[in-house]
């Protein structure tokens, strides 16, 4: 089936701020669309605030007033389900309940004609039960928005067992003409985006949980050295912990208590108390007039040690070689079994997933201190360390006033095992390869998702080609043996593409 004709009707159930924003985006793609609400003067409420959001774009300039004329003109309200009739799409934003959506879709179904395609955007439902009692089930399939939908640009195209796999065809086409980023996904909790992206508050709520470092600290690490847009407790505290801690719970029970998905005791304090973040005024921040946010940890100034060994071989050696020589620091390169950089008494590696001190004796190393995954070593504003317990002060001192020397800011974490970026990219990575193992998507599809639904700064699994697959598999298996938890178990599909030398993208 090819993707739907501009001239066919678009009708969108419900007129919250997501199903306004869906009827904007199929407007603009020159669809007539019908908005519906059951609540009392909500669908104009719904178009209202369309129109405001289209005048900040003309007072912007990137939309002139006629083109905003003609988008309105192309929604129309309508207050009664029976008038959705002459659709060839409805798709239904409504509250997250199942027998709500059933009822609804069933309805639709008597009301609108045989050739109609169903679909719901709920975030979390199973779509193969939302359509278990329709007449014509393959239908029906799921058509998740980010929101805001206009800005957002990716959309799941979610298939339940019975969907028609031309009919999530044509609307992946649709999708595609209207400007988005469409993935296939196959209907298992959380879909692609909501299941992999567990890790990144997981790993932050259990670093916090361990007094790794504040959440000013943890966040910054995550912004400056991983590259993402918000650290993982802003982010909580502007989704609302409320909600976050409901996905989290939903997932964690879906998948029958799998510890990757385990909720936090942490998070489930905050939403107790109320404490729900930005729309409650205070989460792991606070927030109202006056209130300044905290800044992270920095170490003082140190003195850089007047030469350094690199040994060994490290994806980023040559990065690190360039600001040595453009800091003025003499380097001579080594031979070793792993990288290390030595100065002085200090030897400085990347962590592997051990805790430092655990390290320090496994490996028989004196005054050890480890660094942090960054995406990019050469303009991250930011390290973040660890040392092992019987580093000395003097040791430690080299290694902050090294990387201080060569443009870092410095900060410290406490000795935890796979640091802060290293374990989130990790198990973000692991996470996406389970749902590919899991035939719930593609490679490309959760690289994609993660991306155009989350803007992280990379796809996990090209993050992972990257960090290399073997050191991947690494970390997690010492992560693992450090805790002693089935949550860190690697993904069948992670060792088999290291054991057969391959990567994810090939």
């Amino acid at each position: 089936m090819p993707a739907l004709d501009t001239g066919q009707v678009i009708a969108v159930v419900g007129a919250g701020a997501m199903g306004s924003g869906i009827a904007q985006v199929a407007a603009k793609a020159g669809h007539p669309v019908l908005l519906h609400d059951a609540g009392a003067g909500a669908a104009h409420k719904g178009l209202d605030r369309i129109a405001a959001g289209l005048a900040r774009l003309v007072e912007r300039g990137r939309m002139d007033e006629a083109e905003r004329g003609a988008l309105l003109a192309r929604i129309s309200i309508v207050d009664e389900l029976a008038a959705l009739a002459p659709a060839a799409l409805v798709i239904e934003a409504i509250v997250e309940k199942l027998e709500v959506k059933q009822q609804v879709f069933a309805e639709l179904e008597n009301l609108c004609g045989d050739e109609v395609i169903l679909a719901s955007n709920t975030s979390s439902l199973s779509i193969t039960a939302i359509g278990a009692g329709l007449s014509r089930p393959e239908r029906l399939l799921g058509m998740h928005f980010f929101n805001p939908a206009p800005i957002m640009k990716l959309v799941e195209i979610v298939s339940g067992l019975a969907t028609d796999s031309e009919i999530a065809e044509s609307i992946f086409a649709t999708a595609e003409n209207w400007g988005k980023l469409a993935v296939h996904a196959r209907s298992t909790p959380g879909f692609i985006v909501n299941r992999v992206a567990r890790p990144f508050y997981a790993e932050g709520l259990r670093l916090l949980q361990e007094g790794a470092a504040d959440v000013a600290t943890i966040d910054a690490i995550l912004r400056d050295c991983g590259g993402f847009r918000m650290g993982p407790f802003e982010l909580m505290d502007l989704i609302g912990h409320d909600v976050n801690y409901a996905v989290t719970e939903s997932v964690h029970a879906a998948y029958y208590g799998d510890q990757r998905f385990t909720p936090s005791l942490l998070q489930k304090e905050l939403v107790d108390g109320g404490f729900l973040g930005i729309k409650s005024g205070r989460g792991f921040f606070q927030y109202g007039d006056g209130v300044e946010k905290p800044g992270a940890m920095v170490c003082e100034q140190r003195s850089a040690p007047e030469g350094v060994i690199l040994q060994g071989e490290a994806p980023f050696k040559e990065v690190l070689s360039r600001l040595l020589a453009q800091a003025g620091i003499d380097f001579e390169q080594q031979p070793g079994d792993f990288f290390a950089i030595r100065c002085a008494e200090t030897t400085i590696c990347q962590s592997d997933g051990r805790m430092a001190t655990t390290r320090a004796l496994e490996d028989d190393i004196d005054n050890l201190v480890l660094f942090d995954l960054a995406l990019d070593y050469e303009k991250t504003p930011r390290i973040a360390i660890c040392k092992a317990d019987n580093t000395s002060a003097a040791a430690l001192d080299a290694a902050v006033g090294l990387l201080q020397k060569i443009g870092k800011k410095v900060s410290r974490l406490d000795d935890v095992a796979g640091l802060c970026v290293m374990r989130t990219v990790c198990m973000l990575a692991n996470e996406a390869a389970d749902a590919v193992n899991q035939q719930v998507c593609s490679v490309p599809a959760v690289d994609t998702a993660m991306q155009g639904g989350l803007n992280y700064p990379a796809g996990p699994l090209a993050w992972a080609d990257t960090i290399g697959l073997d050191y991947v598999l690494e970390v997690l298996d010492n992560l693992g043996q450090t805790y002693g938890e089935d949550r860190y178990r690697p993904s069948p599909l992670l060792i088999r593409r290291v054991a057969g030398g391959r990567n994810f993208h090939e």
